[in-house]
């Protein structure tokens, strides 16, 4: 009898495991996206252009 052998159900509780983690990774980044888009405005040209100073020179 051989010690790494592993039994079925850790196989699928591993793919069940993977499974969940993708699904909470997922919800993590589309709260982040959200939460980035509330922060902004909307308004990335307004966030990302007044970073890099005026066109005019004022």
């Amino acid at each position: 009898m051989s010690l790494s052998k592993q039994h079925e159900i850790h196989k699928r509780r591993f793919g069940r495991n993977l499974g969940v983690g993708l699904v909470l990774a997922a919800l993590i980044a589309i709260v982040f996206g959200l939460t980035v888009a509330k922060v902004t405005g909307g308004d990335l040209e307004g966030a990302l252009g007044s970073a890099g100073g005026t066109v005019d020179g004022n």
